[in-house]
């Protein structure tokens, strides 16, 4: 099989019209800091028990597609001596790799950020593919400030991720393009869907510079929100912010846009990503999510890292993957949140 029919395979694999991602790469820090939450203490042993928890939740791959992986995940296994992305791929679920080391500022731009981890990428994603990663996927982070993103902030973040997804493409591994304008700050809906139009604009330029293929590709985008220090958008104008800048930005070519949630609580992500596929008339792209905290949140909150929980932290996390599978076929109520499972008839 070509590189062309090994991007398109993984693309067919990922991309539906009721399926999402599942992002569960969280780094050292951040995953630390979740089972904090919890009192559980991050040790290898504690983060593998609880990643095979998420991949051994039957039916999961009924309403999730493929799932973004940490690298030591990738050699882990589950206490049946399955590895990890083995487990995933049982259930239809592509497994795939985080492959950006990290963010920190740019030169020269007071305020702007920029994401490291490109010196020997080809290597690492030799490796990861060879671990089971048909995917990968790179965050760039744009901060809103009065004077941020800087025209510096927007080239360079765009150019890393372009030559990110092209020695992507040419390991045969499909790019996920995540361009994140970030939540924080106090600045009203139309700043947060003036800077994400920039941001996309010039992340589409930087892609076709480097001859990046559309078509196997993915983007994972920010929703157009609010400041979190601002008001509070209803799903409906969510929906038409969102839908304004996609079109605006995103060629038809991109199969699809699976939105990140960004900071949003898990009932609040799924109700607008609803939205948005209601009102989605045309668009050309499937709308799907590549959601962490707001598919895991519940998880974590039901496991409290004891195994007497697991049945009941995996009900949970099938309960969201379902309801965000409905929300992306705009078929989605609020009133499915009230109790534990939903009827057959709405599932």
């Amino acid at each position: 099989m070509n590189i062309h029919d090994k991007l398109q395979q993984t693309i067919n694999d990922i991309v539906d019209h009721k399926r999402g991602i599942l992002a569960a790469d969280e780094s050292a820090p951040t995953i630390k800091k979740r089972f904090a939450a919890i009192q559980l203490d991050s040790t290898e042993e504690n983060r593998r028990i609880y990643r095979s928890l998420l991949l051994e939740t039957k039916c999961l791959g009924d309403y999730i597609s493929g799932i973004i992986l940490f690298s030591e995940t990738l050699n882990q296994k589950n206490n049946a001596d399955i590895l990890l992305p083995q487990l995933a791929w049982s259930q239809n679920i592509v497994p795939g790799i985080k492959v950006d080391l990290g963010k920190g500022p740019l030169p020269g731009a007071p305020g702007d950020l920029i994401t490291r981890g490109l010196d020997n990428l080809p290597e690492r994603l030799k490796e990861h593919a060879a671990q089971g990663a048909r995917f990968a996927k790179w965050r760039e982070v744009y901060p809103i400030t009065p004077t941020n993103p800087t025209a510096l902030g927007l080239q360079a973040n765009a150019e890393v991720l372009a030559r990110y997804a092209a020695i992507c493409q040419e390991q045969s591994i499909v790019p996920i393009v995540e361009p994140e304008v970030l939540m924080d700050g106090n600045h009203d809906i139309a700043r947060c869907a003036e800077v994400t139009e920039a941001v996309l604009h010039s992340v589409f330029h930087a892609l076709y510079q480097h001859k990046v293929v559309l078509e196997h590709m993915l983007l994972k985008p920010n929703m157009i929100l609010p400041g979190k220090d601002n008001r509070r958008a209803d799903p409906e104008e969510i929906a038409s912010a969102t839908l304004k800048v996609m079109r605006r930005s995103v060629p038809v070519a991109v199969p699809s846009i699976n939105f990140l949630s960004g900071g949003q609580e898990p009932e609040e992500a799924t109700e607008n990503l609803n939205a948005i596929n209601q009102f989605r008339n045309n668009s050309p792209w499937q709308l799907s999510i590549s959601y962490g905290r707001a598919l895991q949140q519940p998880v974590l909150q039901a496991w409290q890292g004891k195994t007497e929980n697991k049945e009941t932290a995996q009900a949970a996390l099938l309960k969201r993957a379902k309801l965000n599978s409905l929300a992306r076929q705009g078929k989605y109520h609020i009133s499915m949140e009230v109790g534990g499972l939903l009827t057959a008839q709405s599932a």
